[in-house]
């Protein structure tokens, strides 16, 4: 039985160990095993309603196994991952035990904070992880689809691009926020963004402003295409990483022009190899990405389920 130990903050060294256990994860399994917003959580700590598991061992200091859960504003969220070598070729005996210690503990965690409606994500889920949540009394909730298409795009898809110009850091950030909550109101995470949020991607050694495309109409902004260079792949992937139009301009075709700018932009900085998320639900936007060329490469999946205080 692994030994779980629950941290508030993660010290240097938990954090050195944490990274080596990530990095297995992602060479084994070919992506972070981690989203953007826990890696955050993770090097920042100390964020209300955080909490991080490292699974070990009896009788052995190196890490087999990490959680971390996360709050939101009426939400949890909790993500794992078991260290490659512990999975048995898949997940494995072995590896499901570990992962289901993980997770009881955050669920705990979770139960003495209050309880709510909690979701695990897991990214290209297998049978394996559908056995740990079905033990846990999780059940399969929303589900994200992975899509690529190469660039460039054909000349009649470019001809549909908007004129846009680059996010200027430090003077665009309140009228982006604005925008983007009107944009996203009710989505589960990206509507929640406030400038804390936002400063701390302009800090990560991806965000370039240059990327970051801002459509303004009578002097406002009217919608935007961020797009992000995944430069740690090989090779480098450009992901269309959110699309937003203010609600006063829909149906004016304004989403389907910043998608071909985004694309445009892109190509321009050499990327070969375009993708983005959508929600397997959405149907205008996953028709849209259709239009574009666009192909399911993988999905994702939240695990969801609604616990009782403790």
């Amino acid at each position: 039985m692994p030994q779980i130990e629950t941290k508030r903050r993660l010290g240097e060294e938990d954090l050195a160990e944490v990274a080596a256990l990530l990095a297995a994860a992602r060479a084994a399994d070919g992506h972070a095993p981690l989203g953007e917003h826990k890696w955050l959580d993770l090097v920042q700590g100390g964020r209300a309603g955080f909490a991080g598991f490292v699974a070990r061992e009896p009788g052995h200091q190196a890490l087999v196994g990490y959680a971390q859960l996360s709050r939101g504003e009426d939400s949890w969220a909790v993500e794992y991952v078991v260290h490659p070598a512990r999975r048995d070729g898949g997940e494995g005996a072995e590896g499901e035990r570990i992962a289901g210690e993980l997770l009881r503990a955050a669920l705990d965690e979770a139960r003495r904070g209050g309880g709510g409606h909690l979701h695990l994500w897991v990214p290209k889920p297998t049978a394996a992880n559908d056995r740990v949540a079905a033990a846990l009394g999780l059940r399969r909730g929303r589900e994200l689809l992975q899509l690529r298409r190469p660039l460039p795009i054909e000349e009649e898809l470019a001809a549909a691009a908007v004129a846009t110009r680059p996010f200027c850091v430090g003077e665009d950030e309140r009228a982006w926020l604005e925008v983007n909550a009107r944009a996203f109101a009710g989505h589960p995470e990206q509507g929640g963004w406030d400038l804390s949020t936002l400063h701390d991607r302009e800090g990560l050694a991806w965000f370039d402003p240059g990327g970051f495309l801002l459509l303004e109409r009578a002097g406002h902004l009217a919608g935007f295409c961020w797009t992000k260079v995944h430069a740690d792949e090989s090779p480098a992937l450009g992901e269309i990483f959110v699309i937003g139009v203010d609600p006063s301009h829909q149906g004016e075709g304004l989403g389907r022009a910043l998608l071909a700018a985004g694309l445009v932009h892109l190509a321009g900085v050499g990327v070969a190899t375009a993708m983005l998320y959508v929600d397997a639900d959405n149907a205008a936007a996953t028709a849209l990405y259709a239009s574009f060329g666009f192909s399911v490469d993988h999905h994702d999946l939240a695990y969801v389920t609604d616990l009782a205080p403790a």
